[in-house]
């Protein structure tokens, strides 16, 4: 929940919050809403839903680097703009 440059809270560049390239909210490569290989919502290897290592929902010992927000903000904001698909199928990796 850090709010500072590169923070998951942060809405400069880079941060979880940010809109723009690399950030959190983008829907570019490399963003957080990015559906494609490395984005938040890419479910292959490296991606923010991928369950392997160096995935968003990677169990194991290693650390995953986000470029999105915390996952209840970020379940938050897709629900909160149209992406309730997304948002669902998060919460079911998370909570299930």
């Amino acid at each position: 929940m850090y709010k500072g440059p590169g923070g998951g809270m942060y809405k400069g560049p880079g941060g979880g919050l940010y809109k723009g390239p690399g950030g959190g909210l983008y829907k570019g490569p490399g963003g957080g809403l990015y559906k494609g290989p490395g984005g938040g919502l890419y479910k292959g290897p490296g991606g923010g839903l991928y369950k392997g290592p160096g995935g968003g929902l990677y169990k194991g010992p290693q650390e995953y680097c986000s470029n999105i927000p915390p996952w209840p903000v970020f379940i938050q904001y897709l629900e909160e703009n149209g992406y309730e698909d997304e948002a669902t199928l998060i919460k079911e990796e998370l909570y299930n």
